[in-house]
């Protein structure tokens, strides 16, 4: 059976990785296309705190991602796109495909066009390349992804859905998500594409604020129960020891 000490210092430790969590989303509150991260543990320990019911360490802690859609936010911007719908455009890396909701892009130095990391944005049939003729100001996105150029039909995004799996998505920095467990990307039905938007983040400012502030006072509390228990710890072998 584990003792108070260890429960409390288990406690203490997934405090700081809730308290990092919502550092994180307030970093990221701007960021286009962002989902927020969720950590709920300093909540269940406060009420295991208040009731004393049963230890944190026997709770589930609520660990996961909030997929909620963002607001679209008009830039005009003709690279900016916005997803309307579960959908997410498809990043091309050495380690395999990602999976982001930024639609912030531009285009390469070869005419392909990439994230704001460089990284290749897929097509259907791969890199989708702007010729160079073609100005960015002329580029046209339909809802359904396809890219032109007045009569000329330059590529159509690949966007993927993951219908009921989008729990199996998990970060992979970058503002990407991988896709583990049974997550199989198929091609997008129910998403659309707005150009000359962006999504913003799902993050409320006010809710990661008042989240912190729960988390530090939960913390605070374990503190001191923790070193209350450290000093009856040394009391007890200063008995024992004469």
């Amino acid at each position: 059976m584990a003792t108070v000490n260890e429960i409390t210092g288990s406690s203490v430790n997934s405090l700081m990785q809730e308290y990092m969590t919502i550092a994180n989303n307030l970093a990221n509150a701007s960021t286009a296309g962002y989902k927020r991260r969720v950590n709920a543990f300093s909540q269940i320990l406060e009420t295991v705190q208040n009731t004393g019911a049963q230890t944190a360490s026997e709770q589930s802690v609520t660990l996961g991602i909030d997929f909620t859609q963002g607001h679209a936010i008009q830039t005009g911007r003709r690279l900016d796109l916005a997803l309307q719908g579960d959908g997410f455009f498809v990043v091309e890396t050495p380690e395999g495909a990602l999976y982001t909701r930024n639609g912030t892009l531009q285009v390469n130095g070869q005419g392909q066009v990439v994230d704001a990391q460089g990284r290749i944005i897929a097509g259907e049939s791969g890199a989708i390349v702007i010729p160079k003729e073609v100005s960015i100001s002329d580029l046209n996105i339909s809802d359904d992804g396809k890219i032109s150029s007045g009569d000329l039909t330059i590529g159509r995004f690949r966007i993927v859905e993951f219908e009921n799996r989008q729990s199996d998505l998990k970060p992979a920095g970058g503002n990407c998500f991988a896709a583990v467990g049974e997550a199989e990307p198929a091609l997008a039905k129910n998403t659309m594409v707005r150009q000359g938007y962006q999504e913003s983040s799902n993050v409320n400012t006010m809710e990661e604020l008042v989240g912190l502030i729960t988390v530090t006072r939960v913390y605070e509390s374990s503190m001191k129960v923790l070193t209350a228990k450290t000093d009856a710890d040394k009391n007890l072998l200063s008995v024992a020891m004469g």
